[in-house]
């Protein structure tokens, strides 16, 4: 049984920092998939970042490149998502994401003006 915890979410002014944490288990993470999502209210879940650790390549939305970091660590199984210069319009749930089709429970993101 796959299972993904996120934590780190909060509230933040605009132009702050968050970091989010997703300790992964019950899955090979040094050959994983791993990507966060976000949902904000009334809009669809969007890919924001991903990170192959087999190939240890990354992929971004281009609404967050060059302000955030997807990054692993393969000794905790946990991968990260740095948030740097926040802007409102990255209000939403942040959700981890393990390839095929494995999520975690989701850690709100506030960021005010």
């Amino acid at each position: 049984q796959v299972q993904l915890v996120e934590s780190g979410g909060g509230l933040v002014q605009s132009g702050g920092s968050l970091r989010l944490s997703c300790v992964a288990s019950g899955l090979d993470f040094s050959r994983s998939e791993m990507a966060w999502y976000r949902q904000a209210p009334g809009k669809e879940r969007e890919f924001v970042a991903g990170i192959s650790n087999f190939v240890g390549s990354t992929g971004y939305a281009d609404s967050v490149k060059g302000r955030f970091t997807i990054s692993t660590d393969k000794a905790t199984n946990t991968v990260y998502l740095q948030m740097n210069s926040l802007k409102p319009e990255d209000t939403a749930v942040y959700y981890c994401n393990a390839w095929p089709d494995w999520w975690g429970q989701g850690t709100q993101v506030t960021v005010s003006s």
